[in-house]
């Protein structure tokens, strides 16, 4: 599951749209977008049997180096938070790994970002996980208001999924705050080798 949120105009101002292989985000009135440099991008993409997720073009980043044989490490190691000071946004990223021959997978989190609030120091984290049923995890880029906002600290946090995309997709739209919400995907991949099933969520309509 990924979402995005929107505390100005041009961020509020968007949609998620489905496309071959991918998602993106997208203006949902053109002539109110201001800057697209840091809130239009690939959020998702997809390659052979692996799910890429990020928070910003560094999606894109990820999937040439998979295609390059390279890996989800090698990839983040060339990038670094967001140039928005003062807040110097984390970039965040995730990965999931399907090996449909034994109905099973795994997934990485990731999360680079300024020494607390030191632009001349990017600090990489990566983490990696065994599924457990019922379990997943929860990483996200800042760690409450501030100015500047502070970014996220710690392990990413531990939650309980409920059985369904769609039971997820519910828990999680309606927990978001009503103000700064914009868009949120959901990801369905049967293990069984069935056809994937995404559930997209747009405040803009």
């Amino acid at each position: 599951a990924y979402f995005i949120m929107g505390r100005s105009e041009n961020s509020r101002n968007r949609i998620f749209e489905a496309f071959e292989g991918g998602m993106r985000t997208k203006a949902f009135d053109e002539s109110k977008l201001s800057d697209p440099s840091l809130i239009i991008y690939n959020p998702y993409l997809s390659f052979e049997d692996v799910d890429i997720i990020t928070n910003g073009d560094q999606t894109d980043t990820v999937y040439c180096f998979l295609k390059e044989g390279k890996t989800f490490e090698e990839a983040l190691m060339t990038r670094e938070f967001e140039p928005d000071a003062p807040n110097y946004t984390p970039r965040i990223s995730g990965i999931l790994n399907y090996r449909f021959d034994k109905a099973d997978f795994d997934y990485k989190l990731s999360i680079l970002k300024s020494g607390n609030g030191r632009p001349e120091a990017c600090n990489r984290y990566f983490y990696n996980y065994v599924p457990e049923n019922g379990i997943g995890h929860f990483i996200h880029t800042y760690k409450c208001d501030g100015n500047p906002i502070p970014s996220f600290s710690g392990e990413p946090e531990e939650v309980s999924l409920p059985n369904s995309a769609e039971e997820l997709a519910k828990v999680v739209w309606e927990s978001l705050n009503e103000d700064n919400k914009v868009s949120l995907l959901v990801r369905e991949v049967p293990l069984s080798g069935g056809e994937p099933q995404n559930i997209i969520i747009n405040k803009n309509k």
